[in-house]
């Protein structure tokens, strides 16, 4: 199965069939050849290199790129470093990426190409005075719509997470004001994520985790058997989108003060647990961790004092996180055979355990 795996990929690569043929292929086989209890199905498929090879490949682009860029700019400009070094990192990913399929020196690769081209639009932009609002949003913009473009071409899923790097130096560009910079400097964890005080970014960063979260899981819709650089997609979303919805909604809910900040964070939490374990992604459960350590710590220190709660709140992270991360397929399937039909549910990752608690 694995050889037929890697002929569908190859075939995809080829442009013989699209993704979206390749994952109804794989599902159709898997259906028959019970391929997913022969996987780690309770891993959470992410891929960052696949050997050494791939780390010094990226080390040797790394410094091959960095020089070039540097000679660029004392020989030329800004402007036309920018150029060179967006044009080489793409020529480079039509061989490293498109037909070797590294992934670490692809994902460099990407952020150089990407990179160099925002330098440029800045540099073009630049007026040599002072940097304008507008100068921000427009070097931001063009790189969220750089890093489309990159994707549509080399298919590489780790360009979405630079479209939402991008994205969100838009949302925070527009969203900032001298008010708003101002009571940063002094209280930046309520200031700039507190809804509670009003703060544009706060509601900014909301509005840009539910869009974010949205696009992840048409990606993941897309691929509920988590075989395809759709769900490799999803998952870059996913990482961005989380810290943007948790932190705020937890920091607001926190900041209330007193058992009814605690209680409020915990319900938070417990429902950020559920939906991370609906849609079978644990991105959204880790990005609420530092939470959760100051909810236990506060219920330990109440009833045991200062030194035997720290210690308690070690034990129960600990016991939670490990409890959990083992019996994930688990608990996922029996809240998900509890939960009724709803939109999308079908298009999730399945459920259903055989005798051996693993996916069938």
């Amino acid at each position: 199965m694995t050889d037929i795996g890697d002929d569908i990929k190859s075939a995809v690569s080829a442009g013989i069939v699209t993704e979206a043929q390749a994952a109804s292929l794989l599902a159709h086989v898997q259906s028959r050849q019970g391929q997913r209890d022969h996987m780690a199905a309770d891993d959470e498929p992410f891929e960052f290199f696949r050997g050494f090879a791939e780390i010094f490949v990226t080390v040797g682009l790394s410094l091959l790129l960095g020089g070039l860029f540097g000679v660029a700019w004392f020989v030329t400009s800004a402007l036309m470093a920018g150029v060179i070094l967006a044009g080489v990192s793409a020529y480079l990913a039509r061989y490293y990426t498109l037909k070797r399929r590294m992934t670490l020196p692809s994902m460099m690769l990407s952020v150089a190409a990407i990179g160099g081209a925002m330098v440029a639009v800045f540099a073009a932009l630049d007026t040599g005075l002072t940097i304008s609002k507008s100068t921000y949003l427009s070097t931001f913009a063009a790189g969220a719509v750089i890093s489309v473009v990159y994707f549509a071409i080399y298919r590489l899923p780790f360009a979405m997470f630079l479209f939402g790097i991008n994205v969100l130096g838009v949302v925070y560009a527009t969203a900032a004001n001298v008010t708003t910079l101002y009571a940063a400097a002094q209280n930046p964890s309520q200031s700039l994520f507190d809804l509670g005080t009003g703060s544009h970014l706060a509601a900014a960063s909301l509005i840009y985790g539910f869009g974010l979260m949205a696009l992840g899981l048409w990606f993941d819709m897309r691929d509920p058997h988590r075989i395809s650089r759709y769900s490799a997609t999803g998952f870059w979303l996913h990482i961005l989108a989380a810290p943007a919805l948790v932190n705020t909604g937890a920091m607001s809910l926190y900041n209330l003060g007193g058992t009814m900040g605690y209680l409020s964070t915990a319900a938070l939490l417990i429902t950020v647990t559920l939906f991370a374990l609906i849609v079978d992604r644990r991105s959204f459960l880790t990005a609420g961790v530092f939470y959760f350590i100051a909810i236990i710590s506060w219920a330990a220190n109440e009833t045991m004092g200062a030194t035997t709660g720290t210690a308690s709140v070690i034990f129960i992270i600990g016991a939670f996180f490990t409890a959990i991360g083992t019996w994930w397929i688990q608990i996922r399937a029996r809240i998900m055979q509890a939960l009724p039909e709803f939109p999308g549910k079908d298009r999730l990752p399945p459920y259903h355990i055989n005798n051996r608690g693993l996916n069938d």
